[in-house]
């Protein structure tokens, strides 16, 4: 399991100086801890965790020698500066709920050659006890052909007895439709047929 480190924070450290000196801010909650405690993180530690996790997984936080098996609930990255800028992380309860997200994630894309692969859903919610998280959800689409389509009903994790998908099952994940280019009979040759 990946671990972070991380520092406290006091309340007078100003987001958009620590920013400035090359640090991402945090907050660190959960059931256990009273309120929420406060973080500041290397940027460069907080940009190695955002390559090697996403939204959603589980790593350890290290606050200052203090490990806490926790949950990423947010990275927000500010796309124009092209860096990370806040974390946010829930402190997990073995035995406990808790509510997430894991991301789908498709492969063999390339093998799909009739029609044109559309991703409808970019992640599912879900509760499931710290031991259960699922981090991203894999689908092979290699041997889907026109008009297939995948819901979350048919993902491994809709079939998970320990997990407790929260986005509904109908919901569709991809789906294969005609290329928008494919041979559609004009008008002139419709007419032509109906002679």
């Amino acid at each position: 399991m990946n671990t972070l480190k991380a520092q406290r924070r006091e309340t007078t450290e100003k987001a958009k100086r620590l920013r400035r000196e090359g640090y991402v801010t945090g907050n660190l909650f959960g059931k256990q801890i009273e309120g929420s405690v406060l973080l500041k993180i290397e940027k460069k530690e907080a940009e190695r965790i955002m390559r090697e996790c996403m939204k959603g997984s589980q790593i350890m936080l290290d606050v200052e020698g203090k490990e806490y098996d926790v949950l990423i609930k947010e990275m927000d990255y500010d796309s124009m500066k092209r860096s990370i800028v806040e974390m946010d992380f829930q402190a997990l309860v073995k035995g406990e709920k808790v509510h997430s997200v894991a991301e789908i994630v498709l492969h063999n894309k390339d093998k799909v050659i009739e029609g044109a692969l559309e991703q409808l859903l970019e992640e599912v919610s879900y509760k499931a006890t710290p031991e259960h998280l699922v981090d991203k959800i894999d689908v092979d689409c290699a041997t889907l052909h026109l008009g297939d389509t995948i819901t979350v009903g048919d993902l491994d994790i809709a079939k998970n007895k320990d997990v407790e998908v929260m986005t509904h099952l109908d919901s569709v994940v991809v789906t294969v439709l005609a290329p928008n280019n494919a041979d559609i009979p004009s008008d002139e040759d419709a007419e032509e047929t109906a002679e």
